[in-house]
């Protein structure tokens, strides 16, 4: 039996804890004005130019170490770079990286190749198809993976494009101007578009930086690649050009842009019934005719086949 004198101090103290906490939480809150005076200003430590990045990773710099070693024209990695920064990789050391992971996973692949060997027929010819197969996989799957990739962001920020339009309409007929309206978008859509987002703010910043206003509106539309994209940066830097009514503009180009992925929609559902043809022919139509035509066709083998033989 639990001593009193126990019980009784156990819950002396768990009052005491929970008391604390529900003052400090509901009562002092030191982290209240902090928030409200916001990130601090000066901070102890180094310099700016001292401030160094996040490091990288064990795993990140041995591919950056391999890579780096490859040799690869000029084009090619510019080409490269293109790729990889539609995809989200602006890092300096994307391109290493991904031609280390290159080499990487060709060395894997050929290896498999070789674990397979063991299990071939003995056909010379067949054996050195199969390693010049695995390595081409391994060189090739990489560079896959990262246009799917690119597409899957343009994806992204094609389908982010609406509720941007709509945000620039509000603001440039609220009276803001368009850098002010850039910026505005770019932090509210920062939750709900990360992507859309952090393109915007590159823009914001490069015209912070110096950059004519067309020259940033240039860059994010070659920087995503998005056809979409393209044609609104168009229309913002004619709009800028002539001096024509912004928010008229963007207004005809949000409904057209709606009207657009309404008749996309509608053609895709109009393809769904060529697109199960195949399906319903080579899936569902033999489990239909087994299920229907299964017990029938059993009694004829039971039935019809012996007495077959004993007519002949």
């Amino acid at each position: 039996m639990t001593h009193p004198v126990f019980l009784a101090t156990a819950t002396f103290l768990m009052v005491m804890v929970l008391t604390a906490w529900l003052g400090y939480r509901w009562l002092y809150k030191p982290n209240r004005y902090l928030r409200q005076l916001g990130n601090p200003v000066i901070l102890d430590g180094p310099r700016v130019g001292d401030i160094e990045g996040p490091r990288p990773g064990t795993v990140v710099t041995f591919l950056q170490t391999i890579g780096s070693k490859m040799p690869s024209s000029d084009q090619e990695v510019a080409t490269l770079r293109v790729d990889l920064i539609r995809a989200g990789f602006r890092s300096d050391t994307a391109a290493p990286v991904f031609y280390g992971l290159r080499v990487i996973s060709t060395m894997v692949l050929v290896a498999l190749s070789f674990l397979m060997l063991a299990k071939m027929p003995s056909n010379g010819m067949m054996k050195v198809m199969l390693l010049v197969f695995g390595a081409m996989a391994g060189w090739i799957l990489p560079k896959f993976f990262l246009e799917k990739m690119v597409k899957k962001r343009q994806n992204i920020l094609r389908l982010s494009l609406p509720d941007m339009l709509d945000m620039l309409v509000v603001s440039v007929e609220a009276g803001l101007g368009l850098d002010q309206a850039i910026q505005h978008v770019a932090r509210e859509l920062a939750i709900t578009h990360p992507q859309l987002s952090e393109e915007i703010s590159l823009v914001t910043l490069e015209m912070r930086a110096g950059k004519r206003r067309a020259d940033a509106l240039r860059n994010f539309a070659e920087r995503t690649g998005e056809p979409e994209i393209r044609k609104l940066m168009a229309i913002l830097i004619q709009n800028d050009r002539f001096g024509t009514s912004m928010g008229e503009s963007l207004r005809n180009h949000s409904d057209f842009m709606r009207t657009r992925r309404r008749q996309e929609a509608e053609e895709r559902a109009g393809k769904v019934g060529v697109k199960l043809v195949f399906p319903i022919f080579f899936c569902i139509l033999p489990s239909i005719i087994i299920v229907a035509a299964g017990p029938a066709l059993l009694q004829i083998f039971k039935y019809l086949f012996p007495m077959m033989k004993h007519m002949g």
